[in-house]
Order: C-alpha cells, then structure tokens, then sequence
C-alpha cells in the first residue's frame, strides 16, 4: 500500500476531497518526522510508537581491502508496533 492508496480509501471513507486528505496525512507524517528529529518519541495507544534509538559506536570491517574502519554511534528511526495491533495483524494473517 502506498501513501496514494491510503489517500484515496479515507477520501472514499469519509467523503472529503483528496487533495484536503493528502494535505493532513502528509502534515501527520511531517509532524512525526519533525518530532523524531528532535530526539522525541511519538506513542500511538493501540497503534505502536515511534522511537529514536541510540546505536552504539563500533568496529567494522572492509573486507576487500582488508581493514577496520570505525562506524560511529548514530541514532535510527524505529516503529514497535502495540502489542494489540501485533495480534490483530497475526490474528487475520493466520487463517489465510
């Protein structure tokens, strides 16, 4: 599914235009996006949270030439899905 297709079924569900519903998911996603890169986590109860993680510096190795090179500590964008949401979707999946 792609952000058009979303688009689309919530302008089809809720009878507003798609230009209007593109707007608010893209400012949704802009807002989370924002957040994260100001080192906050973003927590949707029964959907799952958005969470900056914190990945330690180390050693890693470039094995064509045969050397070390250090990859230093960053922080990565992650989602953990609610623990409902990871049922639902093991729920419907398993009787296909």
């Amino acid at each position: 599914m792609t952000k058009i297709d979303i688009v689309t079924n919530i302008s089809k569900d809720l009878g507003v235009d798609k230009v209007d519903v593109k707007i608010i998911v893209e400012r949704f996603m802009s807002e989370i996006k924002k957040s994260m890169e100001n080192g906050e986590n973003v927590y949707f109860r029964g959907f799952g949270s958005f969470v900056v993680k914190k990945k330690a510096a180390k050693i890693g190795r470039n094995i064509t030439k045969k050397e070390s090179i250090l990859i230093p500590e960053r922080h990565v964008p992650t989602f953990k899905p609610a623990k409902v949401f990871s049922l639902g979707v093991q729920s419907k999946l398993k009787n296909k």
